[in-house]
């Protein structure tokens, strides 16, 4: 089918200008694990009493971090740059039907959310001694694929608040930086009630909430955050239909 190969072929691209471009690259692979052995350094790896080393409950938030890099910021960001610069213009020219350039994007998104979750889980096990129970495996893909998805369609809905190529970094970065703070991605641990509030009404929250379950030594039965997957599930599905209606293939201008 004509429509299959242009999705493989443009999503083949998208990953390929990814890798092409240091600052994505660095920002979405190195950037969060420059954080994970920052964590570790300051709090240590050390055994807590019940066993369990400290990393691991800074695992899933760095992975939390990853997908949403990988995804939302990562979809923003190439998407108003390639509008503000006429490349989406010049798309609509081409027989690409539009709806396979997005949802390549999104697909180069999820891949690589798949391949840093890979990453970071490896390097996590292998460095901090840091490992995935086995039953939580299953929970722990579908809460990649449903994060990243989602995401990828927030990020979407961005490109319509994003005026230009240079405030991309600063509105994207407004958005997710403070809620890192707020939803067990940098700071895991209690925290006062209108924060935690705040934080649950965000799907970062979930997201981490979720891969956290995944890495629960304790836990004897799979892992199944459905009422985390359904609060990600919603806002990925409001930014789809934010993007449907919003989005834009000419420069702001």
């Amino acid at each position: 089918m004509k429509w299959l190969t242009q999705l493989r072929h443009q999503t083949r691209f998208d990953l390929l200008m990814f890798r092409r471009n240091p600052a994505a690259t660095f920002f979405t692979v190195v950037f969060p694990l420059i954080f994970l052995f920052i964590f570790t350094g300051i709090f240590g790896n050390d055994e807590t009493d019940d066993g369990v080393r400290v990393a691991t409950f800074y695992v899933p938030g760095i992975l939390a971090l990853s997908v949403v890099s990988a995804t939302m910021i990562n979809a923003a960001m190439t998407i108003v740059t390639r509008r503000e610069r006429g490349i989406l213009k010049r798309v609509r020219g081409t027989p690409l039907r539009p709806w396979v350039f997005v949802i390549a994007q999104a697909l180069a998104g999820i891949a690589i959310s798949v391949f840093m979750t890979v990453l970071v889980v490896a390097i996590g096990w292998i460095v901090f001694d840091v490992s995935v129970v086995g039953v939580g495996v299953g929970s722990l893909a579908l809460t990649v694929l449903i994060g990243a998805a989602a995401m990828s369609a927030l990020g979407l809905a961005l490109t319509a608040i994003i005026p230009s190529e240079s405030a991309a970094p600063a509105v994207t970065n407004a958005i997710v930086l403070p809620l890192y703070f707020i939803s067990d991605v940098f700071i895991v641990g209690d925290k006062p009630a209108v924060l935690e509030t705040i934080a649950n009404l965000f799907p970062i929250q979930h997201l981490a909430a979720a891969l956290q379950e995944s890495f629960d030594p304790f836990v004897t039965s799979a892992p199944w955050p459905v009422d985390h997957w359904l609060v990600i599930g919603a806002w990925g599905l409001a930014g789809g239909l934010i993007a449907l209606a919003t989005f834009r293939w000419t420069p702001n201008r």
